[in-house]
């Protein structure tokens, strides 16, 4: 196999209890069911992609966990979809990473991340996994662990010629540096305000939403892909504005669509597809995870994926307002 996709980020164990609707501020609602599932943003894109690739291309991921149970059994539950995890070290004295989810009956959820493990990967530890970065077609990141082990792990990629991706998540500002050094940006809507220094409304429209895209690009970003839910995907560069619209489906759990979506990216990035293609296929991925409960359970196969596509007439909405 050739190059394939790295994902250096972070790995959790998700905590879900299942609500008729979210609570308010200083309210409590009775809990329907309780579940624990295998999350963290790094291993649920890094189980995503294995999912997708079925042994095609390597995927590897790169992160710490605790010396407890839930960090065996997440680095089992890595193994087990064919990512490679000989770079998630442990490290003793701190627990494992944990999510506090909380999902509705509509689908919605609210999330709590404990970093635990993942507050202490530092750009150190990254040496021992310099050539599953360097060595890479696609490296994927997000920010739930340290901003200097994200930056650096984006410039080692860089240098090894890889296509860097950021999901800009959990949103907190970030530094042009960071912002020159990947080249595709993927934040949803409300991550975009955060990014931009201003709340975005419930639904963002697509004319501001490629307003605050562009204030990414004047800072140093190449790409950015607005993920905009039911609204689509849209691609904006300092030349391009296309907006690639949703599959329609019937959402239960959307915890991890934001997962799902860079997965597919990095997939069809990696595999050779046009950037429009991998677009594409990235919506098809992250439709089908919001069907399924779980954030890594719900992580669709590369056949689902393509057979989504091919049953989905394409429209063209670039032109739309």
């Amino acid at each position: 196999m050739g190059r394939g996709i790295t994902v250096v980020g972070s790995l959790n164990a998700d905590l879900v209890v299942g609500v008729r609707r979210l609570p308010a501020p200083g309210e409590t609602v009775a809990g329907q069911d309780f579940r624990v599932f295998p999350g963290g943003k790094g291993a649920n894109q890094a189980f995503a992609a294995a999912r997708l690739a079925a042994g095609e291309l390597p995927v590897s991921m790169v992160g710490r966990v605790g010396n407890d149970a839930y960090g065996g059994w997440l680095r089992q539950n890595l193994a087990s979809a064919g990512v490679d995890v000989a770079h998630v070290g442990t490290l003793d004295g701190l627990p494992t990473g944990l999510g506090l989810i909380t999902v509705d009956a509509a689908g919605q959820n609210q999330i709590v991340v404990v970093a635990g493990a993942n507050g202490a990967f530092v750009p150190a530890a990254l040496s021992e996994a310099h050539h599953a970065v360097h060595g890479a077609a696609v490296v994927l990141l997000q920010l739930e662990i340290p901003l200097p082990t994200v930056q650096t792990a984006a410039r080692v990629g860089k240098e090894g010629g890889a296509v860097v991706i950021l999901d800009p998540a959990p949103a907190r500002a970030i530094a042009d540096m960071l912002l020159r050094s990947v080249d595709y940006v993927t934040p949803n809507e409300s991550e975009l305000g955060t990014l931009t220094g201003a709340a975005a409304p419930a639904t963002l429209r697509r004319s501001e939403a490629v307003t605050r895209a562009r204030q990414l690009i004047a800072r140093g970003a190449r790409r950015i892909i607005v993920k905009m839910g039911r609204q689509g995907a849209l691609l904006v560069t300092d030349s391009i504005e296309q907006l690639f619209p949703a599959f329609p489906v019937e959402a239960v759990d959307t915890t991890a669509a934001g997962d799902a979506f860079n997965a597919g990216l990095a997939f069809g990035l990696a595999r050779g597809m046009t950037e429009a293609e991998a677009v594409r296929f990235a919506s098809a991925t992250a439709a089908l995870c919001v069907t399924g409960v779980g954030a890594q359970p719900s992580m669709p196969s590369r056949a689902a994926v393509e057979e989504l596509i091919a049953r989905t007439p394409l429209h063209d909405r670039s032109s739309e307002p």
